[in-house]
């Protein structure tokens, strides 16, 4: 089970889960939890780092921002062994979750799970704090954005859990963002290749990475509501899904900027110029246009990276002109993308045209495209977000209740 940070919120919050915790040791499953820091936590201690260093040093900052974990997990603990529930907290470096040392973004290498197991067979609760790992040298890490969902997933398919329910400020997936689109509905089930793309294109319901983990590792997973009764979403396997619809949910992303490369010598060939520098510095470009320039010799390539790391990723560029070879460069950040997604897609023509004329009959310019099996994506100015998700929506059928 893993609690999100508005679900540890306060006190009185991490005791009514303590109380959740407690019914479902009562029926006798053993249970890890997975918290979050509270909410606001994170960034407030991001923010400390900052007063106290104009450029922290990632291994200092990932110690000052891990201990917001540290608290919920110690809390809920002790909240529950107040509900007369035996439980203990874990640290990351505890159990210990091994990492590599990329501070900030750190990727899960080795979960040892001997100590944890034995105490889940004494009928003792788990609750480990989410987001933190132990590098190289003893290092404290942190998984980056989401990292509890991360933690909770890969701590589920080490233990070989039966489930792992993830529980957060919504009552699971829907097909549009509920604040956007008013007849957005819960779907039942989700196939996890649905929810990878869901995840990769704007929807914060889980982080990309522990969908990934889940579906190598053929972890079922299910999306609830703190704060309800709702059965929630399970993410499932594709067969499991009975009701395949050709696109299942409309997802968007604010989170873009666009970079345009004019004038690049060698076409094709400059591709790994271009994207060799920004992947060593583990940026990630998402869609990707390329095409001839007017003198039919050298090439523009234009393409989107998240708007967080456009800075860095123009620095990076910048740099490494010289050997890139490109004339001049132009960057917007005022875009978004918004996807069509659906496993149904694999077996009906016309999905990327139905979504093309309903955007040009809301006058809504595209300006970029990609695809991929179960997905398609548009770039779009992004004063029409919420204008082409709702006409999206309606597009496909979505308003409709089955």
């Amino acid at each position: 089970m893993k609690f999100g940070g508005t679900s540890v919120g306060d006190t009185d919050r991490i005791k009514a889960i303590a109380v959740h915790v407690a019914a479902a040791v009562a029926t006798g499953d053993q249970i890890a939890v997975v918290v979050s820091a509270m909410a606001g936590q994170t960034d407030d201690l991001v923010g400390l780092t900052r007063t106290a260093s104009v450029a922290p040093d990632a291994r200092e900052q990932d110690a000052v921002v891990a201990s917001g974990e540290q608290v919920s997990a110690a809390l809920l603990a002790l909240a529950l062994q107040d509900a007369g529930v035996t439980a203990r907290s874990w640290l990351g470096w505890q159990l210990p979750i091994r990492t590599d040392g990329q501070h900030g973004r750190a990727r899960i290498e080795h979960i040892d799970t001997g100590e944890i197991e034995a105490g889940l067979k004494r009928g003792e609760v788990a609750v480990v704090a989410g987001f933190q790992g132990v590098g190289p040298g003893c290092r404290v890490t942190t998984l980056g954005r989401g990292g509890s969902d991360l933690t909770a997933v890969a701590l589920a398919a080490a233990l070989k859990a039966d489930r792992c329910d993830i529980h957060t400020d919504v009552s699971g997936v829907f097909t549009a963002d509920p604040r956007i689109v008013a007849r957005a509905r819960r779907l039942d089930k989700v196939a996890f290749e649905e929810m990878m793309e869901v995840a990769s294109s704007g929807a914060k319901v889980l982080q990309l990475r522990s969908v990934e983990i889940a579906l190598n590792y053929g972890v079922r997973l299910r999306v609830l509501s703190s704060f309800g009764d709702d059965s929630g979403t399970l993410i499932v396997a594709e067969d499991e899904v009975v009701e395949k619809r050709v696109v299942s949910a409309i997802a968007s992303s604010r989170d873009e900027a666009r970079i345009t490369l004019l004038g690049l010598a060698d076409g094709v060939a400059a591709a790994a110029r271009v994207f060799g520098p920004l992947a060593a510095a583990n940026i990630n470009v998402d869609m990707i246009v390329q095409n001839l320039a007017a003198d039919g010799q050298a090439a523009n390539v234009t393409f989107t990276v998240p708007r967080s790391e456009l800075a860095s990723a123009l620095t990076i560029l910048e740099a490494a002109k010289p050997e890139i070879n490109y004339r001049s460069l132009v960057h917007d950040s005022a875009i978004a993308k918004v996807s069509a997604i659906g496993v149904g897609m694999r077996s009906h023509a016309g999905v990327a045209q139905q979504m093309f004329a309903a955007l040009t009959d809301k006058g809504i310019g595209i300006e970029a495209i990609s695809t991929s099996e179960i997905k398609i994506s548009v770039l779009i100015p992004e004063e029409h977000t919420e204008l082409a998700v709702l006409t999206l929506h309606t597009a496909y059928g979505l308003d409709v209740e089955d």
